[in-house]
């Protein structure tokens, strides 16, 4: 792609990490600092052109395609300081010309917004300047950790935002919750519309809660003699919205160890105390077809260690490994 100027008009022709994208959504990426009522403004009023033609902010590129962009002053960052730093040390699960999968830790944003400057998509970018194209295929929760799945090529991502639409992802995450759960396996069918606390809003948060429907629920292991009961589940997700596994286990009164969100505070408070200051929450498999390929990537992700020793302990403590029940 050529450069910008922000004297002359430029000329960008479109590679293939572009084909596909909207216009719009590309020159917000590629004009970094305009604000995004400017570039919706540039595209209505024809100053921005497709091989010559004006076009809407929904058009979408092809390979090939010569980009028309007016002068445009981008601003300068803030301070150099506030560039994203590669990441030290990220463990890589996966990755061929298309695809990376990696084992996210929790803690780590996966990308920037709502007060984080930089999230793991950033400081990645940063570590490969040399990659044309890096872009999540999904995302997890800031506290949550493992497997996440980023596209190396525009046609990979289409290809794997469809497979996410039919239902095709194989998502498992591991989650240990405060209860008596009883059922070998339960498939769990609500719409959760969203919804806030009495004050408005979800505590701890500036946003309101909400989720939609579609968990399953497997048993894998319980304490049920233990004051509180536990257990911990693996839930297989068949779509993926926003908070979808917390919301549904605080509505069926199963809230997630450290939740803040959600959870039961005064336990997550016992939970701190005895050093587990994290919410448990962690994706552990995740099955996909290659979006190029074809054939079919089952990945997995182990148990970080303070989940992996809290189990330890509960089954310690319980003298045994506690009621394994695999579905």
């Amino acid at each position: 792609m050529n450069e910008l100027s922000k004297d002359a008009v430029s000329w960008l022709t479109v590679g293939e990490e572009a084909a596909g994208q909207r216009i719009d959504n590309f020159l917000v990426r590629v004009l970094k600092g305009v604000p995004k009522s400017h570039v919706y403004r540039m595209l209505r009023t024809g100053e921005v052109r497709v091989n010559k033609g004006r076009v809407g902010a929904d058009s979408r590129l092809a390979v090939g395609d010569i980009v028309r962009v007016p002068p445009v002053r981008i601003a300068a960052p803030e301070s150099t300081r506030l560039a994203p730093r590669p990441i030290a040390h990220l463990r890589i699960l996966f990755e061929d010309d298309a695809v990376l999968a990696v084992d996210k830790p929790a803690g780590l944003a996966v990308h920037g917004g709502s007060g984080i400057a930089h999230g793991l998509i950033e400081q990645l970018r940063a570590a490969r300047p040399d990659a044309r194209f890096l872009e999540l295929v999904h995302r997890l929760d800031r506290d949550t950790s493992g497997i996440l799945l980023i596209a190396k090529r525009r046609p990979a991502l289409i290809a794997l935002h469809e497979q996410l639409r039919e239902g095709k992802f194989d998502k498992r995450y591991l989650v240990l919750v405060r209860g008596r759960w009883r059922d070998a396996k339960r498939t769990v069918e609500l719409s959760l519309h969203k919804f806030a606390t009495k004050r408005g809003r979800a505590p701890g948060s500036g946003r309101r809660r909400g989720t939609a429907c579609g968990d399953g629920l497997y048993r894998r292991r319980v304490w049920p003699e233990r004051d509180p009961p536990l257990a911990l589940l693996e839930a297989e997700l068949r779509t993926g919205r926003t908070h979808q596994i917390r919301v549904h286990l605080a509505h069926l009164g199963f809230p997630l160890a450290g939740d803040d969100k959600y959870g039961d505070f005064a336990w997550n408070r016992t939970l701190a105390k005895a050093g587990f200051k994290r919410m448990f929450l962690h994706a552990r498999k995740l099955g996909f077809d290659h979006p190029i390929t074809g054939d079919r990537v089952e990945l997995e992700s182990p148990l970080p260690p303070e989940l992996a020793s809290l189990v330890a302990r509960l089954d310690a403590e319980s003298g045994g490994a506690g009621d394994v029940r695999d579905a």
